[in-house]
């Protein structure tokens, strides 16, 4: 998997990860990928309501010792 961008949002709590994510989605092209690095335990229920509102596609999710990563498509 290509990731063209990478946000760290750890340490930050809802809804700064989604907020993030947000804005630089905004900036990027449709159909590149985004890697959101999170500490925030309802980040992953948080995050697939975000693709679901927003059309932008979760391509995956991954938790790793502490951190939940998700990987967004942009619309």
């Amino acid at each position: 998997m290509n990731i063209d961008k990478e946000l760290d949002t750890r340490g930050l709590n809802c809804p700064l990860p989604i907020l993030k994510a947000k804005k630089t989605l905004a900036e990027m092209q449709s159909g590149q990928l985004l890697r959101v690095v999170s500490t925030d335990s309802g980040s992953n229920r948080d995050f697939q309501a975000f693709a679901r509102q927003t059309g932008n596609e979760l391509v995956e999710q991954l938790t790793a010792g502490t951190d939940f990563i998700h990987v967004l498509k942009r619309r």
